[in-house]
C-alpha cells in the first residue's frame, strides 16, 4: 500500500492509497461540515444540501449524473453525519477521471432548481416520517438531544419538519459559501489509483476555488437529561449514556476496549448476563463514539415493557462491576476484536479511503497501522478497569426510552443514577 498526502495552494488535501492488486477505486470528497454546523435556524439543512447534490448541475441533469456513473457499471452516493458530509463514487479504475469530475462538478456547479427543492424537500419529509417510524433509530437522536439539549451537536441530522419546509435555494447557497472552501475538504482516493494523475485533476476541478477562513465551531458541553416517548410498541427501546473521550484524547482507545468488552459482541458482559442468562431482550450492545471534543459511551438495548426496569438495573450493575473484576482474558479479546475488525475493514477500498479522510481531518496526518495497533495494545486490564470506576462515578448521564406506556413505571434517569453512584 502506499499513501500519498499533497494539498494545493488554496488548502484543499488530497490523499490517494494505492492498493496494487485492485481494478477498482473508491473516491470522493469529504467536507468538514455537517449537523453541528449548523445554526438552529439551519438544522436539517446540510443533509438537505447532500440530496440537492444530485438533483441538477449547470452541466448536467439530475438523469445525466446518474445515468455517467452507472453507464460505466459505477455507483454513486453521499451521505452527512454530525461532522462531515461526504460525497464518493467507486468506479473501475479507467472512469476515475470521470467520477471525479462528476463529483466535482455537483460540488462546485450545482443549480439548486426550485421545482426540484420541492420534489426533494417531498423525499425528505418521508425519510423524516420513516425515521420516526423506526424506533430503534429515532431513539437515538433523542439519546443525543438528551446529552447535549440546546446545542448544535445535540440536534437530529435530517432536521425538524418544519425547518425543512422552509428551506429554499438561497439558504442552500448561503451554507456551501459558509462551509464549502477548499480548507474543508478533502479528496481521498484508494484502490486502483495514480496519486499524480489523480493530483492533475485535483488542480484543474479544484485549485481555482478561492481560500476560505475555517468556519469557528462552537465547543459542545456533555449536560445530560432524560427524554420519555410513549407509543403503544411491542417492545421499549432503552438507550443510556455517559460523557466519554473526544477522539483526540488518548483515552479514545481505552473507551473502545472497553465499550468492546463491556457490549461489543456475543461474548461481552452485556449480552451474557442480560440476553443468554436471563433472556431480557434479543438486542443489547454498547458502543463509544466520540467527537472533537467530546464523546459518548452509549448503552441500547430492546425489551418488554415489564422486563425493562430489571434490564437497566442489571445494565447499571454490569457497568458497576467491571470497574472492579473486568479479567485479562476481556481485555485481551476486546483487543482481539477491535484489531481484526479494522484491519478487515481495511482491505475495501472504500474504507481507506474513508478513514484517510477522517484521519485527515481530525489529526492533519494519517497514522500507520502499525501505530494504531500499538494503541490498542497499549490498553491493559487496569486503564479498563480505571476507565469503567471513571465511568461509573459520572455524575451526568443521559436517558431516552419509548415504547409503550407501562414502561413509565421503570427507574428514571435520577434512580439509575443513584445507582450507579451507590
Amino acid at each position: 500500500m502506499t499513501l500519498r498526502i499533497d494539498t494545493l495552494p488554496n488548502g484543499f488535501r488530497v490523499a490517494t492509497e494505492t492498493m496494487p492488486d485492485l481494478q477498482s477505486a473508491s473516491i470522493g470528497v469529504w467536507v468538514t461540515a455537517g449537523g453541528r454546523n449548523e445554526r438552529v435556524e439551519q438544522n436539517g439543512i446540510a443533509h438537505f444540501l447532500e440530496h440537492m447534490a444530485f438533483k441538477g448541475t449547470a452541466r448536467r441533469s439530475a438523469l445525466q449524473i446518474a445515468e455517467e456513473i452507472e453507464d460505466v457499471g459505477g455507483y454513486l452516493n453521499a451521505y452527512t453525519s454530525r461532522e462531515v458530509t461526504a460525497y464518493y463514487a467507486r468506479v473501475l479504475a479507467a472512469d476515475v477521471p470521470l467520477a471525479l469530475d462528476v463529483i466535482a462538478d455537483i460540488l462546485r456547479n450545482p443549480v439548486f432548481d426550485p421545482e426540484e427543492i420541492e420534489v426533494e424537500r417531498g423525499v425528505i419529509l418521508q425519510e423524516i416520517g420513516q425515521a420516526l417510524d423506526t424506533p430503534d433509530d429515532v431513539i437515538f437522536d433523542w439519546l443525543q438531544e438528551a446529552a447535549y439539549p440546546g446545542q448544535p451537536l445535540g440536534r437530529t441530522i435530517l432536521g425538524p419538519a418544519e425547518r425543512v419546509q422552509a428551506f429554499g435555494k438561497a439558504d442552500l447557497a448561503r451554507f456551501v459559501e459558509e462551509h464549502y472552501g477548499p480548507g474543508q475538504m478533502i479528496l481521498s482516493a484508494a484502490g486502483a489509483v495514480d496519486h499524480d494523475q489523480i493530483m492533475r485533476l485535483a488542480e484543474r476541478l479544484f485549485g481555482d476555488m478561492p481560500s476560505a477562513a475555517a468556519p469557528v465551531v462552537t465547543d459542545a458541553r456533555f449536560h445530560g437529561g432524560e427524554r420519555r416517548e410513549i407509543k403503544e410498541l411491542e417492545q421499549v427501546h432503552f438507550a443510556l449514556a455517559l460523557q466519554g473521550p473526544g477522539y483526540r484524547d488518548p483515552a479514545v482507545y481505552t473507551a473502545q476496549v472497553y465499550a468492546t468488552a463491556l457490549g461489543g459482541g456475543m461474548s461481552s458482559r452485556l449480552f451474557q448476563e442480560i440476553r443468554e442468562k436471563r433472556g431480557l431482550c434479543y438486542t443489547i450492545f454498547a458502543q463509544a463514539g466520540a467527537y472533537d471534543e467530546t464523546g459518548l459511551m452509549t448503552i441500547y438495548a430492546g425489551t418488554s415493557a415489564e422486563q425493562l426496569g430489571e434490564l437497566a438495573e442489571l445494565t447499571i450493575d454490569e457497568i458497576r462491576r467491571s470497574a472492579d473484576d473486568m479479567s485479562e482474558a476481556e481485555v485481551a479479546r476486546a483487543r482481539a476484536q477491535m484489531k481484526a475488525g479494522m484491519l478487515m475493514g481495511l482491505e475495501s477500498p472504500s474504507n481507506r479511503a474513508e478513514r484517510t479522510a477522517r484521519m485527515l481531518s481530525i489529526w492533519g496526518r494519517v497514522p500507520d497501522m502499525a501505530e494504531v495497533v500499538a494503541h490498542i495494545d497499549g490498553v491493559g486490564r487496569n486503564d479498563v478497569c480505571s476507565f469503567a470506576a471513571t465511568m461509573a462515578g459520572k455524575a451526568e448521564a443521559a436517558l431516552a426510552v419509548y415504547g409503550p406506556r407501562a414502561a413509565a413505571s421503570a427507574p428514571g434517569l435520577q434512580a439509575l443514577r443513584e445507582r450507579l453512584a451507590a
